[in-house]
């Protein structure tokens, strides 16, 4: 299928770069009149969307519409879960890859888009559960015929930042007694710190890298094998392995257990395939990591909608696409009033800007509109304490992407004045939202506040297993979305490879290699090892 028309070859680009001219301002008297904010509001998979205070009026929802139907964002998005091709550059040597991390959730229907690909999921997840199993009826324990207790994922990128996040925001649902750590960083002193405070004897490792040679991963996992070894335990009794079919680590003499993750989810894709479902599942337990599936698939299932406002990850893609191309906000905060989300904008840091963080298009031509925005945030109401000053009164205008939930997940709390600490916190959340659209006139400029700035309310009861799975979906497949309208390959990450290569000639030289390149005298790199104090001058 050819999908490769430029965004700006759209016609209905050009109707909303002419309704871009005069936006809908938010300042106005009544402007956030009580039918706007009910007209703007949609409700999908548990969550609602408010987004009465966004820039946007009917003409703009129309012609969003349009430029959805035109770009035909559903039908690529239904033409990825039915296993096309879409990491791909036509006419340049890319990946060629298929795009399935959700035939990862669609595991509870009798007929999923991609059958082959979903039935080695359930395979998996078979495989999962058995070993679960065992380690809970201790089939599988330590050398003492004591059960484990902890398990450390080793990984970087997507290997860590979407199980870490999930992780933190589940860990109200963890298992008694059960509990996850995570080493991500090459810093020896993540490692050291991580293990430091752990029994080993009582922990499993969980070494994860699809291609089985990342030079951040293999070599904590050195680290934690000696560290293992030092402690007099045997390394094969508690390392496993989550690596792609045939690489390196997929090797049974060497772990105690093995599962596979494919070509076809990328890493930052990957939480919810056996990247993310070891270590939640043993943290978690397995019917709380099926509900995350159950959430992410319900979502995957909406985002075949073709009308937008029944099509929530459509929807925000549209809005962001408005927010970046037509009123040419460069930046958008995801700010979730949770703190247990306090990862989650991490995860789409990485989700978000290796995917849409493109300058060629699918046609393999240098793009001549902007692409992905730049993505970070911070919970609330601590950001409240940090950067809202710039949200509210800096020169740079930067969307906001507001995230709550109704209730607590501990429901321990305490009334004071009249309310209790969630009310406390959700109020807080909308005060932002609003003092950002309306702003404030004062006779004092620095007391002004010119308001105009759009945001937007995410909102569900609480935050559980369901919940967590449908807000990660509804993030990636609003991220695929926005790759599609744009016509980049939002699957492949080479912006991440020069970096490596540097840092390996770099590494050559501190090891004193004499094989394969070698570096001049007056080479950079070795002028910046003698000037840091690497290298002797």
């Amino acid at each position: 299928m050819d999908f490769c028309t430029n965004f700006v070859d759209l016609r209905s680009v050009e109707k909303l770069q002419q309704l871009a001219r005069a936006p809908y301002n938010l300042t106005v008297p009544e402007a956030l009149a009580p039918e706007r904010l009910a007209a703007y509001r949609v409700s999908s998979c548990g969550f609602d969307f408010l987004y009465g205070t966004q820039r946007v009026d009917k003409q703009v929802m129309e012609a969003l519409q349009e430029l959805a139907d035109e770009a035909r964002l559903v039908e690529q998005f239904k033409a990825m879960k039915s296993g096309a091709v879409m990491n791909r550059i036509i006419g340049h040597d890319s990946e060629e890859r298929q795009v399935l991390h959700t035939a990862c959730r669609d595991i509870f229907t009798e007929t999923p888009l991609a059958p082959d690909e979903t039935a080695q999921a359930e395979e998996q997840l078979a495989r999962l559960q058995k070993f679960l199993n065992d380690v809970d009826n201790g089939t599988i324990g330590n050398a003492q015929g004591e059960s484990f207790t902890t398990i450390v994922q080793v990984g970087i990128g997507g290997s860590d930042l979407g199980p870490r996040a999930l992780y933190l925001a589940l860990k109200r649902y963890c298992r008694k007694g059960r509990k996850a750590c995570f080493i991500a960083n090459v810093d020896p002193d993540d490692a050291a710190g991580v293990l430091a405070e752990l029994d080993l004897s009582r922990t499993l490792i969980n070494v994860v890298s699809k291609s089985g040679t990342t030079l951040e991963t293999l070599t904590n996992e050195e680290l934690v094998r000696s560290a293992l070894t030092a402690a007099g335990l045997d390394p094969a009794r508690h390392i496993i392995a989550v690596t792609g079919v045939g690489s390196p680590m997929d090797d049974p003499e060497k772990y105690l257990a093995s599962f596979h993750m494919y070509d076809y989810i990328g890493g930052r894709y990957s939480a919810t395939s056996m990247v993310g479902g070891v270590t939640l599942a043993f943290a978690l337990g397995y019917d709380n990591f099926l509900e995350l599936l159950r959430g992410a698939n319900a979502v995957d299932q909406a985002a075949e909608q073709e009308a937008i406002r029944e099509n929530l990850p459509l929807l925000m893609a549209l809005l962001g696409i408005w927010n970046r191309n037509f009123l040419g906000y460069n930046t958008v905060a995801v700010l979730p009033y949770s703190q247990a989300l306090l990862r989650f904008p991490a995860h789409l840091q990485q989700c978000d800007m290796e995917s849409n963080g493109k300058q060629v298009s699918r046609s393999g031509a240098s793009v001549q509109w902007k692409t992905g925005p730049i993505v970070w945030g911070e919970p609330g109401t601590n950001g409240q304490h940090a950067f809202y000053q710039l949200l509210h009164q800096g020169s740079e205008i930067v969307p906001a992407e507001f995230i709550g939930f109704r209730e607590s997940q501990y429901q321990a709390d305490i009334i004071i004045n009249g309310t209790d600490s969630q009310q406390k916190l959700l109020a807080n959340m909308l005060a932002q939202s609003l003092a950002l659209a309306l702003g404030r006139s004062h006779e004092n400029p620095n007391k002004s506040f010119p308001g105009n700035r759009p945001s937007s309310l995410l909102l569900a009861d609480r935050l559980t297993p369901y919940s967590m799975g449908a807000l990660l979906a509804l993030y990636e497949n609003k991220i695929a979305m926005q790759g599609f309208c744009w016509n980049i390959n939002s699957f492949d990450q080479e912006g991440v490879q020069l970096g490596k290569v540097l840092a390996n000639r770099i590494l050559s030289r501190m090891a004193e290699e004499q094989e394969g390149e070698q570096l001049s005298p007056d080479s950079p790199e070795l002028t910046l090892l003698k000037l840091c104090g690497l290298q002797a001058m």
